[in-house]
């Protein structure tokens, strides 16, 4: 149904906001061919252009899926070689117990998230829930083993490899990696479309859509396409109107979230497309959480009629995010559909 090969590979590369280096030159060597012009801005976000079939008004599309994932950077190397760090991103702290990280120094190391263990807690502490700085990267080396390949400032990814559960892929990073995988294989089948489209890997999402509003600046897109993970909480204990989305029940389409709410006609459009060509869907508000849909739909000259398709996705920010594989399979078959019809639509206000 997907290719789970490839997702795998972009889902375990590391790249964490700033540092995005690895998966952005696997994203190069991916998409090298599959486009009319590639090019790389000074952020560092991925720009390949594939032109329009129609397109005499050289209408442009931004479509945008961030590639850094959720990370930490070194912040202090104690006189025991603990490491001390700083979050990129949003973390649950409760999700760092015993996990294990890589630290990308000189080379990379492996490390273990370490906290103050249970044995000797006192009964208040066990009552507590748990802050980012209970915890510490323990590597099992001395300091001046440490420093050899390790420095302040150095980022740190979680480990974590990518299964197939049921009809589930579970790993890290499945947001936004999953994504990129869309993103990728979209521009992999697509032949014809509409209007010339800007695919954006995006860089420094997760610390406030910064790689999207550059992107979009320089672009100027007329419409724009976000591509996320969003929120399926269809779990035990779920009342109806939590869940947001639910695994399974299609690839999702974005109405609003924290930090835009979509063009009425982008979301209108999506709908119908995925109508017409019998592609399951369904709709997403997502009321905490903001996503690069903000930053094309606002960072333009004149602004972008904008919206997004959505992922649903189990246990986000956490090692364990899980999407089901027919809903990505559906996104790539909504966002392809939209790309190559959009010269359909009544843009009119």
């Amino acid at each position: 149904m997907i290719n789970v090969a490839l997702l795998k590979q972009i889902c375990e590369l590391p790249g964490a906001p700033g540092f995005e280096k690895r998966i952005r030159d696997f994203i190069l060597s991916e998409v090298r061919g599959l486009v009319d012009d590639l090019t790389v801005d000074n952020l560092g976000n991925v720009i390949a252009v594939k032109k329009g079939k129609r397109n005499p008004e050289n209408k442009r599309v931004m479509v945008a899926a961030h590639m850094d994932e959720i990370g930490f950077i070194v912040t202090h190397i104690d006189e025991n070689g603990f490491l001390r760090f700083h979050p990129l991103g949003g973390f649950d702290p409760k999700t760092l117990t015993a996990q294990r990280v890589l630290i990308h120094g000189k080379k990379d190391l492996i490390g273990v998230m370490g906290s103050k263990p249970i044995h000797v807690m006192t009964s208040e502490e066990k009552t507590k829930l748990p802050k980012l700085t209970d915890y510490f990267i323990d590597l099992g080396m001395d300091k001046a083993e440490v420093e050899k390949w390790v420095q302040v400032g150095d980022p740190i990814t979680r480990e974590r490899e990518l299964v197939e559960m049921g009809n589930c892929v579970n790993c890290k990073s499945i947001d936004n990696r999953i994504a990129v995988f869309i993103l990728l294989e979209t521009l992999r089948e697509l032949e014809s479309p509409a209007y010339d489209v800007y695919a954006t890997f995006t860089v420094q999402e997760e610390v406030g859509l910064r790689g999207a509003q550059v992107s979009a600046h320089h672009i100027n897109p007329d419409f724009g396409i976000a591509l996320d993970t969003t929120i399926a909480f269809d779990l035990p204990g779920a009342a109806a109107h939590e869940k947001i989305t639910e695994l399974g029940k299609g690839t999702a389409i974005k109405i609003m979230d924290s930090s835009a709410i979509c063009d009425y006609r982008m979301v209108q459009f999506m709908k119908e497309t995925a109508s017409k060509n019998n592609i399951p869907f369904q709709t997403e508000i997502l009321t905490a959480g903001g996503t690069d849909t903000a930053g094309v739909q606002r960072m333009g000259k004149q602004g972008a009629i904008a919206g997004a398709i959505s992922i649903p996705t189990r246990h986000l920010h956490q090692v364990i995010e899980m999407a089901n594989k027919a809903d990505v399979a559906g996104s790539i078959r909504l966002l392809r559909a939209c790309l190559e019809e959009m010269d359909g639509f009544d843009w009119k206000p």
